[in-house]
């Protein structure tokens, strides 16, 4: 059996199409094709295409991996969990996530750091709930802390953004609505209320 075409796939221009004795065979990414050293007239056995269409199957898995990454940023927990419910191997995931490592394509610390600014920049929030956050998605507390640390400049600042935009709803003119709303925001009744006072000043 000989391969007799390799041709970019119109759909999916990163993946190739292989031909063998001019009938489809099996697909493989840019880059895994570039490693099989697979050219036009290698000639190949039954087993050498059964392991060509297995190198395949774990090639689109990881191809999967890369889309889910390009959606947002994962914690390794969140792809793990994922390559489990696409049910990958135990011997895949472990290669996968090795591979998403070595390209720095995963790495829970820069995520946290991403997963911090965004929240911050598109919805202020307590350091107590983005602590809970990122634990749901099993980033160690280690972590957590070193990214999310103290920064009561930070916190004040989202306390003070948050006491603004609420102060435009007509139920949130009543500060002990709006306190309890902050409350369960995760925020301190010491930092509420000195924050609070700060903003009626500041509006006298």
């Amino acid at each position: 059996m000989k391969v007799t075409a390799i041709k970019q796939q119109v759909k999916r221009t990163g993946r190739y199409s292989i031909f063998v004795d001019d009938k489809y065979s099996f697909s493989l990414s840019a880059d895994a094709l570039l490693d099989s050293h697979i050219v036009v007239g290698l000639e190949l056995s039954q087993n050498q295409i059964g392991d060509y269409k297995r190198l395949s199957d774990d090639d689109k898995m990881y191809a999967n991996v890369l889309n889910y990454l390009a959606i947002r940023p994962r914690s390794e927990w969140e792809i793990t969990s994922y390559l489990k419910r696409k049910q990958a191997s135990p011997t895949l995931s472990e290669s996968i996530l090795s591979k998403l490592s070595d390209k720095q394509l995963i790495d829970d610390h820069k995520f946290a750091e991403a997963f911090v600014r965004d929240r911050r920049l598109l919805k202020p929030t307590s350091r107590r709930k983005l602590t809970i956050e990122l634990r749901k998605k099993h980033v160690k507390d280690s972590v957590i802390q070193t990214v999310v640390g103290s920064e009561p400049q930070a916190e004040q600042t989202a306390l003070t953004e948050i006491i603004s935009r609420k102060r435009r709803q007509t139920r949130y003119q009543d500060d002990l609505k709006l306190m309890q709303y902050l409350a369960r925001q995760g925020f301190s009744y010491g930092d509420i209320k000195a924050a609070l006072s700060d903003n009626d000043q500041s509006v006298d």
